[in-house]
């Protein structure tokens, strides 16, 4: 029944699901960041879940150093 509905559900509206379900994990990824560095800020956060979700070695080429050596 699933299988079918996803069939004909329209490419915008699977496109949607997509965003949101990732949205959503970022946002818990985030939550989970902020209990284990709850005196951290938003850019601080951010700069985190970045470095998490694009590897250090990525993060690295694209915002200099990593997140861990700017807290320092």
């Amino acid at each position: 029944m699933l299988h079918d509905l996803y069939r004909r559900m329209s490419p915008a509206r699977k496109f949607q699901l997509i965003f949101d379900t990732y949205e959503m994990g970022r946002q818990l990824a985030m939550a989970g960041l902020k209990m284990r560095h709850p005196n951290a800020s938003k850019d601080q956060l951010w700069r985190l879940w970045a470095q998490q979700h694009l590897g250090r070695e990525l993060f690295e080429k694209v915002y200099g150093m990593s997140a861990h050596e700017r807290e320092a």
